[in-house]
């Protein structure tokens, strides 16, 4: 049976042959449609803002503009549309700037077919998807970069405040934590803007990341 919900996606790589594994891999899953393809960034931004798709899949290393500066300008005009990176490049420095900026995921393309189709879904769900080896080199980026607090308690984080790290920890969107906590999206959003300024992070994966390896955290009421 299929499904009554459709997700859209662009695919922006500049290998053809990458985008036509892509389009055949999406002909598998009744709830995604490919409605568009790109070879560049400038092409792929053109149909972004002409479709405002679902989700993205974005490549990083492309002649002209690349896929760091194509996330950029995408989040920029497109705010809600997911956008997974998927790339051969397990660089740290692009896998910290690309979820800085914004990328919903990031994943090597040498992962399996059928993981790869769970980690979209994952993405569309609102939680974060990142390949499994590069989990651990974020987590090292993270403890040598920018000195985030050691605790909650050297944080100042307030017990709603931990409430709701907890639930970004699990890869939970803002509405979804709103609905669990009886609260208003607006207000969880302005929560996650506190607990990012007291941690000195910039994004939620790496609030993420901080809350999974910050042991004192369940301790908080």
């Amino acid at each position: 049976m299929e499904s009554d919900v459709i997700y859209t996606v662009i695919c922006i790589d500049d290998h053809p042959l990458y985008r036509k594994g892509i389009s055949d891999l999406l002909d598998m899953d009744d709830e995604l449609q490919l409605v568009a393809e790109a070879a560049d960034g400038q092409e792929g931004l053109r149909q972004a803002k002409a479709l405002n798709p679902d989700i993205i899949l974005l490549d990083i290393n492309m002649k002209g503009m690349n896929g760091l500066e194509t996330l950029k300008a995408i989040k920029q005009n497109n705010a809600d549309t997911h956008v997974l990176m998927m790339t051969v490049s397990d660089s740290e420095d692009d896998v910290v700037t690309a979820l800085r900026n914004g990328a919903d995921g990031y994943l090597l393309k040498d992962m399996e077919p059928e993981d790869m189709l769970k980690a979209i879904h994952k993405v569309l769900q609102g939680q974060i998807a990142i390949s499994e080896p590069l989990a651990q080199l974020l987590a090292y980026a993270l403890r040598s970069d920018g000195d985030p607090p050691n605790d909650v308690q050297a944080a100042g984080l307030t017990g709603r405040e931990c409430e709701i790290l907890k639930h970004v920890a699990k890869g939970e969107s803002n509405k979804t934590i709103a609905h669990k906590l009886s609260i208003s999206e607006g207000t969880v959003k302005v929560h996650v803007k506190h607990i990012l300024k007291k941690l000195n992070l910039r994004s939620r994966v790496e609030a993420a990341v901080w809350a999974l390896k910050t042991t004192d955290l369940d301790q908080e009421k």
